[in-house]
C-alpha cells in the first residue's frame, strides 16, 4: 500500500459515491489505473463493502444503549450459541468480546426505552447471562465510520523495516 492507496481510501471513507474519474483526479491518476487500485483494495479485503450511513433519527433508531454483559459461562459452545443469538438481533449494531471485568459489550439502537426493554427481555429469555448492565447515551458527540489511516504502513516504510 502506498500514499496514493491511502488517499483513495480516505476519499472512499468520506463518500464512496465519488466517481472513479474524480477520485483519480484527486490522487493524480487517470481513471483506469485508479479503478484497478480500487479493485485491488476490494480483492485484498481492505475495502470490505460500501454502505450508506443513515441518520438514526430518520429511521427511528434514536436511542443508543451500551450493554455490558458478564457471564460465568466460558465454553466454546456457549460463546457460539451466544454469538449466534446476538448476531440475529438487528438492534445490535456492534458486538465485542472484551478483556477485563466485562465479557461482552453490545451497542444497541432502538426507538425508545420501551423498545430497549423488549430487546432486553428477548435477550435474557434466549440465553443465561450472569449480569447485564446498560448505559444510555445522552448525546452523540463524535461518530465516524472512517478509520484512521496514519497507521497504515506504506511501501517505503515496509521496505525500510526489511
Amino acid at each position: 500500500m502506498d500514499r496514493i492507496d491511502r488517499k483513495i481510501l480516505q476519499i472512499l471513507q468520506e463518500d464512496c459515491t465519488v466517481p472513479v474519474a474524480e477520485i483519480g483526479r484527486r490522487v493524480g491518476l487517470s481513471t483506469t489505473p485508479c479503478w484497478r487500485r480500487i479493485q485491488k483494495l476490494e480483492e485484498d479485503g481492505v475495502v470490505q463493502r460500501r454502505v450508506a450511513v443513515l441518520d438514526p433519527r430518520q429511521v427511528n433508531a434514536k436511542v443508543t444503549a451500551f450493554v455490558a454483559i458478564t457471564t460465568n459461562q466460558h465454553s466454546e459452545d456457549w460463546l457460539k450459541r451466544f454469538a449466534d443469538i446476538v448476531s440475529q438481533m438487528p438492534e445490535v449494531v456492534e458486538f465485542y468480546r472484551m478483556a477485563g471485568q466485562v465479557d461482552y459489550l453490545l451497542r444497541v439502537v432502538v426507538p425508545d426505552i420501551e423498545a430497549y426493554d423488549v430487546f432486553y427481555k428477548k435477550l435474557i429469555a434466549r440465553i443465561e447471562i450472569a449480569d447485564v448492565s446498560t448505559t444510555f447515551a445522552m448525546e452523540q458527540i463524535k461518530y465516524t465510520t472512517a478509520l484512521p489511516l496514519q497507521f497504515v504502513a506504506t511501501e517505503k516504510v515496509v521496505a525500510e523495516k526489511a
